[in-house]
């Protein structure tokens, strides 16, 4: 049964977490075809990986006798592990960075049946082939030279930790503000064409019309909400040069209380898309590095601003920057 210290455990997270690292970029540098600097740290550490690989060396330690059992408890462990790592940063940061969804037999897209079996797999990899070296090198390593290279690691590490977490939550609060746009725009959308379809009736009737647009079914919003932001776009200029043309028709009362909410609706445009623009350009270096490194990541409900981002974090979309 192991029997280490403090220090020692720190030491195996740590190593695990770069080893980790290593095979999880180098991974998706082939697949990808250019260099990545894989995972949520910005230094050479996977936190899951060594979560996962001290995770393993406790489930071993009460069936280091029967290896179907290292097997059962490795699936359930990492399974677990990985099931509520990734529903609590999905929470916290809005965003998945790992999505199986795609996957059969996958559950809500953080674990599927595939990874669960190969988790058992790694667990006997790990307890009976991987750590055994390992374990024989951290004991022979001076207590101090020990000491001292995991308090080196563990600052380093934590500082690394609290500013890509703060670049995680800019990042969310980012995606948050680019979709409070949207749903702007969707309104604008929406007020426009009650404006467009009763400027022929009496104003009362117009009026009417306005309060109740302002509660439009839930039906109607989400797929108002499900277009693209530059259909959306699209639209309210094309409807504001609808109305333009309208304009010399209407007698003088509809010119001056329709005028006025035209004008506030166009004053509200002009807002909207500028403050998209800039959310757009994520001139944060954190924020970007981490859209880079996690090319992966997905959103359900931030989905097309998520995109947006990632075009931009990897240099597309220049086009776009220099009108902007």
């Amino acid at each position: 049964m192991y029997s280490y210290s403090i220090i020692q455990w720190l030491f195996f997270f740590y190593f695990y977490c770069f080893v980790g690292w290593c095979i999880e970029s180098s991974y998706v540098s082939v697949k990808s075809k250019q260099l990545t600097n894989r995972g949520f740290m910005r230094g050479p550490f996977l936190p899951l990986y060594g979560s996962g690989a001290i995770m393993m060396l406790v489930v071993f330690m009460p069936f280091r006798d029967n290896i179907f059992m290292v097997y059962v408890a490795g699936c359930i462990g990492a399974t677990v592990l990985e099931y509520v790592t990734g529903v609590t940063m999905e929470a916290l940061f809005k965003v998945r960075y790992w999505d199986y969804s795609k996957n059969k037999f996958n559950f809500q897209g953080h674990i599927c049946l595939g990874t669960s079996l190969a988790w058992g797999f790694m667990t006997i990899l790990m307890t009976e082939v991987v750590h055994v070296p390992v374990e024989s090198l951290v004991f022979s390593m001076p207590g101090t030279v020990l000491s001292v290279v995991t308090g080196i690691l563990t600052v380093y590490i934590a500082a690394d930790f609290a500013l890509s977490f703060k670049a995680a939550i800019d990042l969310r609060d980012v995606l948050v503000k680019m979709e409070k746009v949207k749903e702007e725009m969707v309104h604008i959308q929406k007020r426009l064409d009650v404006v467009i379809a009763l400027t022929s009736q009496e104003m009362e009737n117009y009026k009417s019309a306005l309060a109740e647009s302002a509660g439009m079914a839930k039906e109607e919003w989400a797929e108002s909400m499900a277009m693209h932001i530059e259909d959306i776009k699209s639209g309210i200029e094309r409807k504001l040069n609808q109305v333009k043309a309208m304009i010399p028709a209407w007698g003088a009362e509809q010119k001056k209380d329709i005028g006025e909410e035209l004008m506030e609706l166009r004053t509200k445009y002009a807002i909207n898309v500028a403050d998209r623009k800039r959310l757009g350009r994520l001139k944060d270096f954190f924020q970007r590095d981490l859209l880079r490194s996690n090319p992966g990541m997905t959103s359900v409900r931030f989905r097309e601003a998520l995109e947006e981002l990632k075009r931009r974090s990897v240099g597309k979309d220049n086009e776009d920057e220099r009108q902007d």
